[in-house]
């Protein structure tokens, strides 16, 4: 599932000083081991490149502004005869990472790259993730090239995937991306992602399958206060993400035909549309009965702040994430990710998470009809568990805690309007508010017992304290009508 992504702009001093203190306190790793940057600095110098070439073809990359752990790259053609071929290069993280040497160890404690609103705590050394192995621009690197052969409609009707040397041509934010796009000067292999990602998108409408566009949001000093901005995201963004779900299910596909890999599932939550159609209520949307959910979702403007919370809000629709590995050809009953609506894994991000390198092994694997490598088939049977080491989504939660606290710590003793999102008792005296304005969700209490999911009430603000090391750094109490 997607996760919030916030952002500080500006001194905020303050806010900085309670985000060092909650990294103190998740007790994340900050300094590589000097062993670890050693090994990952002699990787850097004598990367494992391989013989196949593929430096003629003009990749091009899109992130965010900055960014330099850049773990793909694509090129996008025309199909002779009809159709599309995509191209799509992923960073070769095991060409400078030794099976149970330092960098490899390191990686399987830390799992995954951990995004803080004032800074990132990476997976891999930066002489690696941001500079060696990473798909910048005008360099000769490691990549796993993928190559997608889709008919006129969007479908996938052919798969490749090889180890190959690649060159990245010109690097892209989004939204100089979708600006390219917009006047018409963008060349063929970028405007051709407009294409070929809205057939992605309307592929994923058929099949049940919904995207959610959730905006990021942004802590902004406004004198000796703070806001809370949405940006919402651009359809580049989209077109982008289908690239990337095309791989992540194609390589579910690879593992599940060589009876091998592992998988990324997700499920339902049983009660999930009836939580989701009272914060509807709450926020003053519009929800038809006839209308489904993920019709609902693509009439969405999350330049709204309305649909913006709703859509934050939608990803509580599904749950139990999990990590399921086989062998042998003896797959689980339940294997697909419910939002995809298809057996899906992740692969294109193995930069910033461990998994992502073991299943681009395991699709070279299959696809050359081999075996897997020891290395691989040996940890694979633990991966699903090392994988529930990551703390990304702690450390969104706890982020997101530690910034609406800051954002409401000058205004305690005022009241909010809001509407209940769950009720965690049966005497009815806790559970969840969503503020009207600003987003905010915190514990609100109700002596009385008063109260009951989906209703608008009006709650006064009793605690908003950051550097607060309890989880409910912000605390409501119900003001009844």
């Amino acid at each position: 599932m997607p996760r919030r992504r916030i952002h500080v702009t500006g001194a905020a001093e303050d806010l900085r000083a309670a985000l060092r203190a909650l990294r103190t306190r998740l007790q994340v790793p900050t300094k590589f081991p000097p062993e670890v940057v050693a090994e990952a600095e002699a990787a850097a110098a004598n990367p494992r490149l391989p013989d196949y070439d593929a430096t003629d073809i003009p990749f091009f990359t899109i992130d965010p502004p900055g960014s330099r752990d850049l773990d793909q790259a694509m090129h996008l053609a025309r199909r002779e005869g009809g159709g599309y071929r995509v191209h799509y290069a992923i960073a070769d993280v095991a060409a400078f990472v030794t099976p149970g040497g330092a960098v490899d160890k390191e990686a399987h404690q830390r799992v995954e790259t951990l995004y803080f609103p004032d800074e990132k705590i990476p997976l891999h050394p930066p002489v690696l993730s941001e500079n060696a192995a990473s798909l910048l621009p005008d360099q000769i690197v490691p990549a796993l090239l993928w190559r997608f052969d889709l008919d006129a409609d969007g479908r996938q009707v052919a798969v490749d995937v090889r180890r190959a040397r690649v060159r990245s041509r010109l690097r892209l934010d989004y939204a100089g991306a979708q600006q390219l796009i917009d006047s018409g000067k963008a060349e063929e292999p970028l405007a051709l992602l407009k294409t070929v990602g809205t057939l992605r998108e309307a592929q994923e409408a058929k099949r049940g399958g919904v995207s959610l566009d959730l905006p990021d949001q942004e802590v902004v000093e406004t004198g000796d206060s703070y806001t809370l901005v949405y940006h919402a995201p651009l359809h580049v963004d989209g077109w982008n993400e289908q690239i990337s779900l095309l791989a992540g299910m194609a390589a579910a596909d690879l593992m599940i035909g060589a009876g091998t890999g592992i998988l990324r599932t997700l499920g339902a939550a049983p009660d999930g549309v009836e939580k989701l159609r009272r914060s509807a209520e709450g926020l003053e949307i519009d929800w038809p009965h006839h209308m489904s959910y993920a019709e609902l979702i693509r009439m969405l403007d999350p330049d709204n702040p309305r649909h913006a919370a709703f859509l934050w809000d939608a990803t509580g629709l599904f749950q139990n994430a999990d990590y399921i590995q086989f062998k042998n050809g003896t797959l689980p009953d339940s294997v697909v990710h419910a939002a995809i609506a298809d057996e899906y894994t992740n692969c294109t991000a193995p930069l910033r998470r461990l998994v992502d390198r073991y299943v681009g092994e395991l699709c070279l694997a299959a696809v050359d009809g081999q075996a897997p490598p020891a290395w691989v088939k040996d940890a694979l049977t633990d991966l699903p568990d090392d994988m529930e080491k990551g703390r990304g989504k702690e450390v969104d939660r706890e982020s997101m805690n530690v910034v609406e606290a800051a954002l409401l710590k000058d205004r305690v003793g005022h009241v909010f309007d809001g509407f209940v999102i769950d009720v965690r008792d049966s005497a009815k005296k806790n559970g969840l508010v969503h503020l009207k304005d600003p987003a905010v969700v915190g514990t609100v209490k109700s002596p009385q017992g008063l109260l009951k999911e989906g209703t608008r009430v009006k709650v006064k603000l009793t605690k908003a304290n950051p550097e607060d090391p309890d989880r409910d750094k912000v605390l409501f109490k119900h003001v009844p009508q």
